[in-house]
């Protein structure tokens, strides 16, 4: 395996087990050297948390990027998670036309909404600014609700294939390239992920777990880049990030004071075996 430099843009959570106290270890566990970017640093994460501390990195920005690029730093990898504002999103689009080494990849977890409503930092201008990040990418993960805002579907709790197959349709005639759409159960037993690489959609069922757990998207995110750019294709990336997720909710679903989190550390020697 090749060894390659990935540069992760999204906050830090100093408490709370998410964005990049998650995409560091993660991205690091599967042999890649993982370069950072904050956008924002916050005593903990925003659900549960109350009088939480939060400081916007956006002005610092474009000074990193110019520094990165003066240096001749370049990245095999850029992958962003939760963004906070339009502007950054303004910025990592720039960074993917000045930082990206030749053949560089361009991967996208649009972070910004989920059960049918947008996280409450975003309106409409926003979703507008993320589409043009998007569908400039080379790989997204959306979820369900996500997909729904980037295509201007109206959101369905209950859905068949049929459903699926249009968001699909959607966010390929939108530019998508490659995507992987998680959070897709078919019946309310499971859960799993479909996913749409070139003409070829495959679809990746597993056990849904009752309770909630935050941060599992950057776990599965970071996860499914991690063995990605370990050489593996896309669908077997999903398959591999969705059954390390699932190790880590069951590792932490018997713990009721573990409620911000997953216990994702303790399975990582799991997710190195699969990737070995």
């Amino acid at each position: 395996m090749a060894y390659k430099k990935i540069l992760t843009v999204q906050d830090i959570s100093c408490v709370g087990q998410c964005s990049l106290t998650v995409a560091l270890p993660i991205l690091s566990a599967a042999g890649h050297e993982t370069c950072i970017l904050p956008s924002a640093v916050l005593s903990t994460h925003t659900a549960g948390f109350t009088g939480f501390t939060f400081r916007d990195l956006t002005a610092d920005i474009p000074a990193i990027a110019a520094h990165w690029k003066r240096e001749g730093i370049a990245f095999d990898a850029i992958y962003t998670g939760y963004l906070g504002s339009a502007e950054q999103i303004a910025y990592v689009q720039e960074m993917f036309a000045t930082l990206l080494a030749p053949g560089g990849v361009r991967i996208v977890d649009p972070a910004m909404a989920d059960n049918g409503k947008l996280y409450p930092a975003f309106d409409a201008a926003f979703v507008e600014e993320m589409k043009k990040l998007v569908f400039s990418a080379d790989i997204i993960l959306p979820n369900i609700t996500e997909a729904c805002f980037l295509t201007d579907t109206p959101y369905r709790e209950d859905y068949d294939e049929a459903y699926i197959d249009l968001l699909l349709s959607r966010l390929r005639a939108s530019g998508a390239k490659t995507v992987i759409l998680t959070g897709v159960g078919f019946r309310p037993d499971v859960t799993g992920v479909m996913t749409l690489c070139g003409d070829e959609k495959r679809y990746y069922a597993h056990k849904r777990i009752a309770r909630g757990s935050h941060g599992t998207g950057d776990v599965y995110a970071s996860a499914f880049v991690g063995a990605y750019l370990h050489g593996r294709s896309a669908y077997d990336s999903a398959v591999i990030a969705a059954d390390y997720t699932v190790k880590c909710i069951e590792n932490t679903v018997d713990d009721p004071d573990h409620w911000y989190g997953v216990k994702f550390e303790p399975v990582l020697p799991y997710l190195i075996e699969r990737l070995s």
